[in-house]
């Protein structure tokens, strides 16, 4: 089980996940406090009043406040810069392990508070891997191959958890059909979307194949002798990089190729990369008993998640404890067959009617203007935009609180909400009424997006709108308390 290799693969986790923590909390400095600060969409302190510490345990339900957002983000930027550069490394196993626990727990903090906007299952899977790297060691000292395992079995749930609940979802994963869809509907596409969605149909039934063969049987090779188990981790990879350049989903899949980096050969790395391995003292006896403390535990909490996936009502991207320790993942059961797009407007005019000057808010990463080249954000993580895709769902019926939330602020002006967006086209002053038009939208040839608007997803409002009113008073009495 031993490989004398170990050291490198240990290296390209750790560095891998510094990396992805540094952009976890620079989603968090830029956008938390608008989010669920305290003037934000969803209030992060109305929350922790409803719900206990052990239900979402959070550093914040002692240091509370936007300006203790600010400093607990800001200092995880720091610690990821710490992680990804090896300074963590630098000074032994106390501070490199105590580096990677701040960046765990702080980043938990955010994930217990961050509700509607945090219940994305990349969260889970950031905490998940981040919480293992605590015992990878610093690089002065032997790798421990258990934890590296370890990495080995979270890469097999992510994977096949994926591919059972496509074989359980949708019948277009049955008949090769998902990618004729995929493409378009996807939450946020890229500039490469359009064409990965114009490939001829043979070739999106190969890409369905490919799918089900990185997900439901290349997961087993993790755990063969090598070099199968590395070649079912380039297999996995390649899989997982067609994926990044073909939409924006944020930071899940390159997470996701760090850690099925684990089945790689680490010697065979090096030969390649013609590096040598470094002198390496032992693990001390301490560092090694908490190291099988870990295997104890990992062991006893993925019970229900090994369950889960063999489960005929399987469940997808869930924790089973306030910790997120061992969860259990999947994406794209269901694809979404048609586009739908909610694009706000706002108008400064006395009257509301077809004949004022609307102008449209336009969001940083989501379709809008269909003339606007869809930009490349991923792995960074728009929260909101993602959250305008599930809004604008035929399925959603009705309007989210933190939606009719972003509505008043709008008409407000507020400069945090604002700050969400790609641009304010109201810069002197706040609208009088905005509104909310519902488009179907397909890939365009003349221009990016063809669009073709089927109604109203919320009729034009004011602040002196009862319901409106009625909300803000709610709202105002929530953040007073």
């Amino acid at each position: 089980m031993i490989d004398d290799g170990d050291w490198i693969i240990r290296l390209l986790l750790q560095r891998g996940l510094g990396g992805i923590y540094l952009m976890g909390f620079l989603v968090a400095l830029n956008q938390f406090r608008a989010l669920c600060g305290d003037r934000g969409l969803e209030p992060a302190a109305s929350f922790m009043r409803m719900v206990s510490f052990r239900e979402a345990p959070s550093i914040f339900y002692y240091i509370r406040g936007d300006r203790a957002y600010l400093v607990f983000s800001a200092l995880g930027v720091i610690l990821s810069l710490l992680a990804v550069t090896g300074l963590s490394d630098a000074y032994g196993t106390v501070v490199s392990m105590l580096v990677w626990f701040l960046l765990w727990a702080i980043y938990l903090s955010f994930v217990s508070i961050g509700q509607t906007f945090y219940a994305f299952g990349w969260e889970s899977l950031l905490l998940e891997a981040g919480f293992l790297a605590i015992f990878l060691g610093p690089s002065g000292t032997e790798p421990g191959w258990i934890v590296i395992w370890l990495y080995r079995w979270l890469a097999f749930r992510i994977m096949f958890g994926a591919g059972m609940i496509k074989m359980r979802g949708d019948r277009c994963w049955h008949d090769l059909t998902c990618l004729d869809y995929h493409f378009e509907t996807q939450p946020m596409p890229n500039p490469l979307s359009r064409l990965f969605h114009r490939l001829p149909p043979p070739i999106h039934k190969a890409g369905v194949l490919f799918n089900h063969l990185a997900e439901l049987i290349l997961p087993f090779l993790f755990f063969a002798p090598q070099p199968v188990a590395a070649a079912a981790s380039a297999g996995a990879v390649l899989f997982l990089l067609s994926i990044i350049v073909s939409g924006n989903f944020a930071w899940l899949n390159w997470l996701t190729a760090i850690i099925c980096l684990s089945p790689q050969d680490g010697s065979l790395i090096a030969n390649l990369v013609a590096v040598e391995k470094p002198p390496l003292t032992p693990q001390q006896p301490l560092f090694q008993a908490l190291t099988w403390g870990l295997v104890v535990l990992v062991a006893a909490r993925s019970v229900q998640p090994a369950r889960n996936l063999f489960s005929k009502r399987q469940i997808m991207n869930t924790s089973f404890d306030p910790f997120h320790l061992v969860n259990t993942y999947g994406a794209f059961g269901s694809i979404t067959k048609e586009r739908y797009e909610i694009v706000l407007e706002g108008t400064t005019s006395a009257h509301a009617g077809d004949e004022a000057q609307w102008r449209a808010y336009e969001f940083r990463g989501k379709p809008g203007n269909p003339q606007r080249v869809p930009p490349i954000v991923a792995p960074y993580h728009l929260r909101l935009d993602w959250l305008m895709w599930f809004e604008a769902m035929p399925s959603q019926g009705g309007h989210s609180r933190w939606f009719v939330h972003l509505v008043i602020k709008l008409l407000q002006g507020d400069p945090q909400a604002l700050g969400l967006l790609r641009h304010n086209p109201f810069p002197d002053a706040p609208p009088r009424f905005i509104r909310a038009l519902y488009y179907r939208y397909t890939f365009g040839r003349k221009q990016w997006w063809d669009r073709e608007l089927v109604g109203e997803y919320l009729v034009p409002v004011s602040l002196e709108h009862p319901v409106l009113k009625q909300v803000l008073e709610r709202y105002q009495r929530s953040i007073n308390v």
